[in-house]
């Protein structure tokens, strides 16, 4: 059996990455070994032991645990039949309070999560399932379908559902008419769907191509008509609407170039130091788009709105992705960002000069630059002023940073300050992690990108060949100067290096400075936080250095 054939077994056998790794790396020496006598493999195995090596193991795994769902189900109820008592929907719907016990039912079991609900991290909308079937919610929110959540539920079982009210669920999946993506994303979760692009491919361009944008969708993506759309625009006692067309052509349209980034973006490093709760984004949760459309100011100003009104303090954007509640996403920002004439927030209705794809907002979506990728709602449905800030979940309950001293039972979410601009940051895309360089006359190119937010421009990136003993000042590029209308820096520096190296094992690793002589930090320690949230220590990439004589 071959070593790749002997990982995937491996892999499904649920032997730990870990171990699966070390089998690939064998095998990876023995194909850069044979060269181009197998070729196919070696471009397998690269692939394999890259960044896309968790998704894949992800992957196998979920598609062995979709496989065998059915088959454990039903050996699981035939050896649990007898054990536990037998409950009829009716009797379910009893228990829907903390008084009478919180139950549920999936599938063909009966459980009481009263003592789960609160520490459920998706907070009391657990609640909205009590007393009744909870596949529907885990149908929207399917990260629950994992084997460890599973495992979760079980500790909780306390009886069958009767065979009369083990009917099929008509569950109308809203993940039906997901769009099409392309294959080479890494996927850090199916439904809803995110994902982020190879690193390789992130800093070939300036202009990150609308098809290898990282996806991040909270929620389903709805399939809106362009014909009857309607964006709601409310301030005070005024109350407008505008169709597409009308946002075209009654104001003015700009194009801003900024770079949008994921508060999670490099999550697994921080999560490797220690876990966090949160999807394993690897450094391509971001890219960079020419995005055109109106100025929020404008609209507000034609609206009506009153610039020295004091009492508004916070612009809300909700979005028309909605939850099996009706719920839908919404986040809001401060007034001074969306008035000030340099703030550059707009609506947009294009990306890099075509329609914005659905994945990214179509037919609208809010872009605010040099924020957080939260604030920039998608499939916009309304914008709204207010003295206070949104009461969305993900505004009041995410998306905000904590000491490395907090901890979930300590949290406190309502007085923490919302995360919006963003700090500095940068990563290395060339070469990846584990990879075998052939070095040039002692010198290996190292490439990446480099980013702040605010609007503040990246003035210096250093890079390391040595885990940080000796520097190198890397080479920068930049957008081409009055590309569009953006009043400042709103988007990132691509840069490259030649360094020199050592034969054998090594450490690359880069560091920016930004226009504020904002310096990344040097570790995750001091930064790390629960959610891993803004991992912006140094980035770090090991490498080993192929022999030049060889």
């Amino acid at each position: 059996m071959s070593s790749l054939s002997k990982a995937v077994r491996l892999l499904s056998s649920g032997t730990s990455c870990c171990a699966v790794r070390c089998v690939c790396s064998r095998y990876y020496s023995k194909g850069r070994s044979w060269g181009h006598q197998d070729s196919k493999n070696r471009k397998r195995i690269r692939y394999l032991t890259g960044a896309s090596f968790s998704s894949l193991a992800a992957y196998i795994s979920y598609q062995k645990y979709a496989n065998d769902e059915e088959s454990d189900n039903l050996q699981a109820h035939t050896a649990n039949a007898k054990s536990f008592p037998v409950y009829s929907s009716q009797e379910i719907m009893q228990h829907a309070t903390k008084d009478n016990g919180i139950w549920v039912s999936y599938k063909d079991g009966v459980y009481d999560i009263t003592e789960f609900v609160d520490s459920h991290p998706g907070g009391e909308k657990i609640l909205l399932a009590s007393g009744g079937p909870i596949d529907p919610f885990w149908n929207m929110y399917a990260v629950h379908k994992s084997e460890e959540v599973l495992e979760i539920l079980e500790q909780y079982k306390i009886g069958i559902l009767s065979p009369e009210d083990q009917k099929p669920v008509d569950l109308n999946d809203p993940f039906a008419k997901e769009p099409t993506r392309l294959p080479v994303f890494r996927i850090n979760s199916k439904k809803p769907f995110n994902a982020e692009p190879p690193l390789e491919l992130l800093t070939d361009s300036y202009i990150t191509p609308n098809d290898l944008f990282y996806v991040r969708n909270h929620l389903p993506v709805p399939n809106i008509d362009p014909e009857t759309y309607r964006l709601k625009v409310d301030v005070g006692d005024t109350h407008l609407e505008f169709s597409l067309n009308e946002l075209k052509t009654k104001f003015k349209p700009v194009t801003i170039t900024t770079t949008i980034q994921c508060a999670g973006n490099r999550r697994e490093e921080m999560s490797e130091f220690k876990t966090v709760k949160g999807l394993s984004w690897g450094p391509c949760a971001i890219g960079t788009a020419r995005w055109t459309g109106v100025r929020v100011r404008d609209i507000l100003l034609h609206a009506g709105y009153n610039v020295d009104d004091k009492a508004i303090k916070h612009i809300h954007f909700n979005g028309n992705d909605e939850d099996v509640t009706n719920t839908s996403y919404g986040a809001s920002i401060p007034k001074q960002k969306v008035m000030s004439p340099d703030g550059d927030v707009i609506l947009a209705y294009k990306m890099n000069g075509v329609d914005i794809p659905r994945d990214h907002g179509y037919p609208v979506r809010a872009i605010v630059p040099g924020y957080v990728g939260a604030r920039n709602v998608k499939w916009l449905s309304q914008v709204t002023v207010g003295a206070e800030e949104s009461t969305s979940h993900w505004q009041m309950n995410d998306y905000k940073g904590f000491s490395p001293s907090t901890t979930f039972e300590t949290a406190d979410y309502k007085n923490t300050p919302s995360i919006q601009e963003m700090p500095v940051i940068s990563a290395i895309s060339v070469p990846k992690a584990n990879a075998i360089v052939d070095p040039e006359e002692g010198m290996v190119e190292v490439k990446g990108y480099a980013w702040s937010g605010g609007g503040r421009d990246i003035i210096r990136v250093d890079v390391s060949p040595d885990g940080g003993k000796t520097w190198k000042e890397a080479t920068l590029t930049k957008d081409e100067p009055n590309a569009d209308d953006s009043s400042h820096c709103w988007s990132w520096t691509l840069w490259s290096a030649e360094v020199p190296v050592k034969t054998g094992q090594t450490e690359i690793t880069c560091k920016a400075i930004d226009s504020s002589y904002n310096c990344q930090p040097e570790w995750i320690g001091p930064i790390w936080n629960l959610r891993g949230f803004l991992t912006n220590a140094w980035h770090r990439v090991k490498v080993t250095v192929a022999d030049e004589d060889e």
